[in-house]
């Protein structure tokens, strides 16, 4: 019994240290944001295990640079938009004054 015991032990301490290597390693965090992600998925992937592969590629440390560059796209395209609708009003009050050009 005391065989049995020990040997229980020996596997739970090993579980237990391995369970410290994949947490210290970040493995469980992006483990359950993919998780996540698929559980907040409005339509579910016909393949859960391709979405997961597909989206374990984007959980590590550059999932935030990924974050930061898809808003600071949004933020590119709102400033290109505004300027796309000046240069037009300005192109509208150039053509106003006459024969579309410029006069100082």
């Amino acid at each position: 019994l005391t065989t049995m015991a020990a040997s229980f032990n020996s596997i739970e301490s090993k579980k237990e240290e391995f369970r410290q290597y994949l947490d210290k390693g970040g493995v469980i965090d992006a483990i359950t944001k993919v998780l996540v992600s698929l559980y907040e998925e409005p339509e579910k992937p016909t393949n859960a295990l391709e979405f997961l592969l597909s989206h374990m590629s984007q959980a590590g440390p550059q999932t935030a640079d990924l974050e930061a560059l898809k808003a600071e796209n949004a933020e590119l395209k709102k400033q290109l938009d505004e300027a796309k609708a000046q240069t037009e009003e300005l192109r509208k009050q150039l053509e106003a004054r006459g024969d579309g050009h410029a006069t100082s």
